[in-house]
C-alpha cells in the first residue's frame, strides 16, 4: 500500500506540470495586455472561488484546523503571495521559457529544506534520477543561443519568422525565477505537515488561494501609482486568466497539494517541476514548430529519472 500511495503521489505531481504547463502558455498571452499585479488579483480571485466551491461540494473544510490553518497561511506567502507574482513578472520579462528553466532548481532548494527541517532522506538511485531530471530540463530549453526556434515561446499569430538567435534573458528575470523556485519550495515545506495531517487538498489551496486573493484586494487599496497601471477591460483577458487561474493555481496545485500528502517534498517538487518538458509537445500543437532535436533528447533523459525516481 505504501509502494501504491507513493505511486500515486508522483502520478499526481507530474498531473500538476502538465497543468502548470499549460497555465503558463496561456499566461505568456496576456504579456503586454495585463499587469502583473492585476493579473494576480485576477488569478487568485478566480482560484479561491473553484477551489472553495470545490471544496464545499467535497465537504473538505472540517478537515482544517487551526494549527493547519497556519501552516497553509505560510505557505501561501511564499508559494502563492511572493512565488506566483515573481512567477508571472519572470514570464513577462524573461519568457516562459527562461522561467521555466529556473523553476526547476525549486527540486534542490526542496531537497536541501526537507533535509534539513523535515528530516527526509533520498536514496542514492533517486538522487541520480533527480539529477537525470534536470540535466534533461537543461538540454530540453537551455540552449537558447544555439537553437534556430523557440523551443518554448510560441509566435504570435501575425509575426514574422522567427530570428535565428534569442536575446539573453535580463538579470532581473533570472532573479525573479530563482525567487519563484525558492517561494515554492518553502511554500511545499510549509504545507507538507497540513497536508500529512489530513487536510483536503482542495480545502488546502482554497485556504492558500483565499489569504493571497485578501491581499491582492487589499493592494488594490494602496495609493501607489506603480500598483495602479492603466488598463481598459477586456473580456478575453479576462477569460484567458481565468482559464490560466484554473489550470495553474486552481487545479494544477490542488494536484500538488493532494501529491504532497504521502509523496517526499523533494521528489513530489522534482516531478511538478517537469513544466519544461510537458510543454514541449504543447507548443508544437499551438506553433506548428517541432521543437529542435536537443529539446527531445532532453525529454528521454528526464523521463529515464523519473523511471529512477519511482520504480
Amino acid at each position: 500500500m505504501g509502494r501504491i500511495a507513493l505511486f500515486i503521489s508522483e502520478l499526481l505531481a507530474l498531473s500538476a506540470a502538465i497543468c502548470i504547463a499549460l497555465s503558463g502558455m496561456l499566461i505568456s498571452e496576456l504579456k503586454g495586455r495585463v499587469d502583473v499585479i492585476r493579473l494576480a488579483r485576477w488569478q487568485m480571485l478566480a482560484a479561491f472561488a473553484m477551489t472553495a466551491a470545490m471544496t464545499v461540494v467535497r465537504g473538505g473544510w472540517d478537515t482544517i484546523d487551526a494549527d493547519q490553518a497556519w501552516l497553509l497561511a505560510l505557505s501561501s506567502l511564499f508559494g502563492i503571495i511572493i512565488a506566483s507574482t515573481t512567477y508571472f513578472a519572470a514570464i513577462y520579462i524573461a519568457g516562459p521559457r527562461t522561467t521555466a528553466l529556473l523553476f526547476t532548481l525549486a527540486s534542490p532548494f526542496s531537497l536541501l529544506l526537507g533535509y534539513a527541517f523535515l528530516g527526509e532522506t533520498i536514496t542514492m538511485r533517486q538522487a541520480f534520477g533527480v539529477l537525470l531530471v534536470i540535466v534533461g530540463i537543461l538540454m530540453a530549453i537551455g540552449m537558447r543561443r544555439r537553437e534556430t526556434v523557440p523551443a518554448v515561446e510560441v509566435p504570435a499569430a501575425n509575426t514574422a519568422a522567427p530570428v535565428s538567435q534569442q536575446p539573453s534573458p535580463s538579470w532581473l528575470g533570472m532573479a525573479l525565477g530563482v525567487i519563484t523556485a525558492l517561494g515554492q519550495a518553502l511554500g511545499s515545506l510549509a504545507a507538507r505537515p497540513a497536508m500529512e495531517a489530513g487536510a483536503d487538498p482542495a480545502a488546502a489551496m482554497a485556504v492558500r488561494s483565499g489569504i493571497a486573493a485578501l491581499f491582492f484586494l487589499a493592494l488594490a487599496l494602496v495609493p501607489l501609482k506603480a500598483l495602479h497601471q492603466p488598463y481598459k477591460f477586456q473580456w478575453p483577458d479576462m477569460k484567458i486568466a481565468v482559464a490560466s487561474a484554473f489550470f495553474g493555481t486552481g487545479l494544477g496545485m490542488s494536484l500538488l497539494m493532494a501529491a504532497l500528502t504521502t509523496g517526499n517534498v523533494g521528489i513530489v517538487t522534482t516531478l511538478s517541476s517537469m513544466t519544461p518538458i510537458m510543454i514541449l509537445p504543447m507548443v508544437w500543437l499551438r506553433s506548428g514548430v517541432a521543437p529542435v532535436k536537443a529539446a527531445w533528447l532532453g525529454a528521454a533523459i528526464a523521463v529515464i529519472g523519473t523511471a529512477a525516481i519511482s520504480l
